[in-house]
């Protein structure tokens, strides 16, 4: 054992290197305003954010009890950054065109910006994002458990009672408020958060790799007789000999190459924090490599761990046991942190990601349409959108926190893994369905992922939490609707292949019959056509159609949101990029509102930006005065009746800008 002062001053002595590698990269960042000659490499590196606890420690778990299935949830990665890498290139080519921030904002502006599609998307993340954060949150508290007496740390522990995932919770959401929440405009590059980032995927490969080269060259004489021991060990075989059904593969190759592109922090550093064709590039060789070579040791970490221990206790903490047993404590020290860094890294990321999501499209409509409607002034909201980030920050991660404490955690991490993996599955068929489907409309995306979120949440997520296992349901349907195949038979495949199938199924037929009841609306109509053709024609359709909205109506209105600053360096980009000059009088045509709402939509959603923008044109129309906001209780009350009153009473006063 190991004391656990060393442990904490190691844990929190690696959160403030944190705190200085980010604040490094920030002061970097405003010094060069282009990206540096590193930049490629550490896009790359970050997106290794993918490889947490579950991959650390998880992994080796998996690797002793069923041989090679952990190399399920790689082989869809790989196969995205390979053969799917121009998929990537097109959300991310979209993406930066419409100026969207999150995966919600994605899948809701392909479908006309719909508000209820973005809310959907978002409480989908959260909630699949719950199991994953306490993933990592058990496995820094089992790891401290295995190396520290916790007789007097942790629950009834009296006095001296120290509950480490906590403070591990409030520290990180902390650290993300400080890195992850400086801007409201979420396509501001996070580069001290990035390179933070970067360092720790460097930090838990070189740890992993140290374990391994140590097992096999160590603890045993190379891999010949590391091998050769394995062969005369029952137990090592039955797990090496383990024959995972395919219908498991499928399932693990399937749900990881969905996860790889939609969970919340894979698309904030694969998606908004690209900059060049160049990142992705390198991200193409190096990251598919980054994956193999933290693998390369994990089948002789488990074998090592299996052999040494013969099966007994957590295999999960086979990595940190096997030095802890052969009393070599700085590297267990090195194990340690690597499993840290690994498991922070994914909570920071995370919840910032989720907390752009929830401000976006849960919190900002609610709060958009109390004050548009007159119940509250039209004062500036930057503040408050920050804030609201904040406060989400603090919320999703202590959902994390209290699922642990609540949940049943026996399961393995890998178990927890899936259960995110699989409800985050559930985005994919209005995702890519809607980048090769024109008639695909948000009714289709609604119902879709509402049932299948249902049938995931009844199946999966509410026996996690101590309900009643309802995994026969799905085996009794899905061997209903298939009764030929025996594909879903409860002796061909386990529980988590028949509930996610069904969720699936349920989703895609829903989505479809849904899109096909109703034809898409004008809008939808456009943003198919911006989503599936290669390039958008959207502004060149729209310059030159007038509008009673002004260029300084439109200036006002962005600037309460994103800034005087931005608003001003924006908006000089747009005119050297079209080559014309705007004044604040002349009306603005529907290029330049369309360009504002792409703009706006960077700090507070797709969906929200319209629906401010939509608010400012007919208030306009109907020739209202913000000079006196509260005197229009609702727009439904303003009327041409009351206004023209009111403006020629305050001649002074301005058109509404919100």
């Amino acid at each position: 054992m190991l004391s656990g002062s060393i442990i904490f001053a190691a844990a929190f002595a690696y959160l403030l290197l944190l705190f200085a590698v980010a604040s490094y990269g920030d002061r970097k960042a405003r010094k060069t305003a282009a990206a540096g000659k590193g930049r490629p490499l550490v896009y790359a590196l970050s997106l290794a954010i993918y490889c947490t606890s579950w991959t650390y420690f998880g992994g080796v778990g998996l690797a002793a009890e069923r041989g090679l299935e952990f190399t399920g949830i790689y082989i869809g990665p790989i196969l995205m950054f390979t053969i799917g890498l121009p998929v990537i290139r097109r959300i991310i080519s979209l993406a930066k065109a419409e100026k969207l921030t999150s995966v919600a904002d994605f899948v809701a502006a392909r479908y006309g910006k719909n508000p209820a599609v973005a809310a959907i998307v978002a409480l989908i993340s959260l909630v699949g994002a719950i199991p994953y954060i306490a993933l990592q949150l058990k496995a820094v508290s089992s790891s401290v458990s295995a190396m520290v007496d916790t007789s007097g740390y942790g629950i009834g522990a009296g006095q001296n009672y120290i509950d480490l995932p906590l403070l591990v919770t409030l520290f990180l959401a902390c650290f993300a408020i400080v890195f992850g929440t400086r801007h409201t405009d979420a396509t501001e590059h996070q580069d001290g958060l990035i390179l933070a980032i970067a360092m720790e995927s460097v930090v838990k490969l070189l740890a992993l790799v140290t374990v391994g080269l140590y097992v096999v060259f160590f603890l045993f004489d190379g891999p010949a007789d590391l091998w050769a021991k394995a062969l005369a060990n029952e137990q090592v075989m039955t797990a090496l000999q383990y024959q995972t059904p395919m219908s498991r593969w499928i399932l693990l190759v399937v749900l990881s190459a969905f996860a790889i592109i939609m969970l919340p922090r894979q698309f904030h550093v694969t998606v908004v924090e690209n900059r060049t064709e160049k990142d992705l590039r390198t991200a193409g060789i190096l990251f598919p490599v980054y994956l193999v070579a933290i693998n390369l040791f994990v089948l002789p970490v488990a074998i090592g761990g299996v052999l040494t221990f013969a099966g007994s206790g957590e295999a999960d903490l086979y990595l940190l046991r096997l030095p802890l047993a052969a009393d070599m404590p700085i590297l267990t020290l090195i194990t340690f942190i690597g499993g840290f860094s690994a498991a922070t890294a994914m909570v920071i990321v995370a919840s910032v990601a989720l907390s752009i999501m929830i401000s976006n499209d849960i919190v900002m409509p609610i709060f958009l349409r109390r004050n548009l409607m007159g119940r509250g002034g039209f004062n500036d909201v930057a503040g408050t959108l920050l804030n609201v980030r904040r406060t989400a920050i603090f919320a999703v991660l202590l959902l994390g926190y209290g699922y642990y404490r609540s949940a049943d955690m026996s399961a393995g991490l890998a178990s927890l893994g899936l259960l995110s993996f699989a409800a985050i599955s559930q985005m994919a068929p209005a995702l890519f369905g809607g980048l090769v489907w024109r008639q695909a409309n948000a009714r289709g995306a609604i119902a879709g992922m509402t049932l299948g979120f249902f049938v995931w949440a009844y199946l999966l997520f509410l026996p996690s939490l101590g309900g009643p296992d309802n995994s026969h349901v799905a085996t009794a349907v899905l061997s209903f609707l298939f009764p030929f195949t025996g594909a879903f038979s409860e002796s061909a495949t386990d529980p988590l292949v028949n509930a996610t199938a069904l969720s699936l199924l349920a989703n895609i037929i829903a989505y479809v019959v849904g899109s096909l009841t109703r034809a898409p609306k004008p809008l939808e109509r456009v943003q198919a056509g911006v989503f599936i053709r290669r390039k958008s024609r959207t502004e060149k359709a729209f310059r030159g159609r007038k509008t009673k909205i002004t260029v300084l109506d439109l200036k006002t209105t962005i600037a309460r949101y994103l800034g005087e600053e931005r608003m001003e360096r924006s908006f000089q980009t747009y005119e050297r990029q079209s080559g014309r000059w705007l004044e604040n009088q002349q009306p603005a045509d529907m290029g330049l509102i369309h360009f504002s709402e792409q703009l706006l939509g960077s700090a507070i959603g797709s969906s929200s930006a319209r629906l401010v923008l939509q608010t400012t044109r007919r208030l306009i129309q109907l020739g209202c005065s913000t000079k006196h906001p509260r005197r229009c209780n609702t727009i439904r009350t303003c009327c041409r009746r009351r206004c023209p009153r009111w403006i020629r009473a305050s001649p002074s006063s301005t058109v509404p800008t919100t």
